[in-house]
């Protein structure tokens, strides 16, 4: 009720209000690589979250809700996977400098990286990283990223703090993704727009910005989508 109004009324496949939804632009793509999502407390949630868009494109990806006194047992099975090779995104300079990379290592034949990102807000990120002892023992994948974040639906103290978002873009584009790591940044940004359009009582400007972004990103991928929202 409190995060969704009165009616609280909010379409179930994208989390927007009925009249903003977007889920015809679902489009979920095959990946090498893989996207793991520990998700603090209430942040699923959250209407205003945006891990749940990382499921929408990434077609590898697991979600697990964090808790400080027990671990799900898929997680562990999911880790010790020996087709996955996997890295906590983290900032560097939290962590010992020995378990810290800025690119990802070539992996031996038949591994995929899998990228573990923590669903919360930095002080809960940084609770979640010093209390789960079963990731002490992966690569720190610390990121170092030139853009200041787009995202306007919550903001950090910090301008160079990315939503989870914008993290698991950067990491596909790191593990060659590029395609899906633009689909993403482009299914955020129209995510982005109708979430405020709705917020302000605006009807969402489909040849806005966001929405000939999302065309353009679209097209390169197959020339009949571009006709899509």
């Amino acid at each position: 009720m409190a995060r969704g109004g009165i009616k609280g009324e909010r379409c179930p496949g994208c989390r927007l209000v009925p009249s903003h939804c977007i889920c015809a632009l679902h489009s979920e793509l095959p990946t090498q690589a893989g996207m793991c999502l520990l998700m603090a407390d209430i942040e699923p949630l959250k209407p205003s979250n945006t891990g749940w868009l990382i499921a929408d494109v990434v077609q590898a990806t697991f979600a697990f809700a964090w808790a400080r006194t027990e671990v799900d047992p898929a997680l562990l099975a999911l880790l010790a996977d020996p087709q996955w090779q996997a890295f906590v995104v983290f900032p560097g300079e939290f962590v010992a400098p020995e378990r810290v990379v800025h690119e990802l290592p070539v992996l031996s034949e038949g591994r995929r990286p899998l990228f573990v990102l923590l669903d919360a807000t930095w002080p809960e990120a940084r609770k979640m990283f010093r209390k789960s002892p079963y990731l002490n023992h992966l690569p720190v994948l610390s990121l170092n990223p030139e853009q200041v974040s787009r995202y306007q639906l919550r903001r950090s103290r910090r301008e160079d703090h990315l939503c989870t978002s914008e993290v698991a873009s950067l990491c596909l584009e790191l593990a060659g993704e590029s395609q899906a790591a633009q689909t993403l940044q482009a299914y955020l940004d129209v995510y982005t727009h109708h979430y405020l359009q709705a917020k302000h009582q605006l009807p969402p400007d489909l040849q806005g910005a966001a929405h000939a972004q999302w065309r353009a990103v679209r097209s390169e991928m197959s020339p009949s989508i571009g006709s899509e929202l």
